[in-house]
């Protein structure tokens, strides 16, 4: 659920314009906030995501 969150809160920030549902991507940090314990598993989740939803690791 972190990862798919984390996934979610990284392509609604990339999308562009009026499609871009900011209340939404809100919540979703609000929530991971809650659920992520520290900044090492936060560090994880996002680099997770950003290879989910760009290809490329780094």
């Amino acid at each position: 659920m972190k990862k798919a969150l984390t996934i979610a809160v990284l392509a609604i920030e990339r999308q562009p314009g009026p499609f871009q549902s900011s209340s939404d991507q809100a919540d979703m940090k609000a929530l991971l906030d809650a659920l992520i314990e520290n900044d090492t598993e936060l560090a994880f989740y996002a680099r997770s995501a950003r290879i989910a939803v760009t290809g490329e690791p780094d």
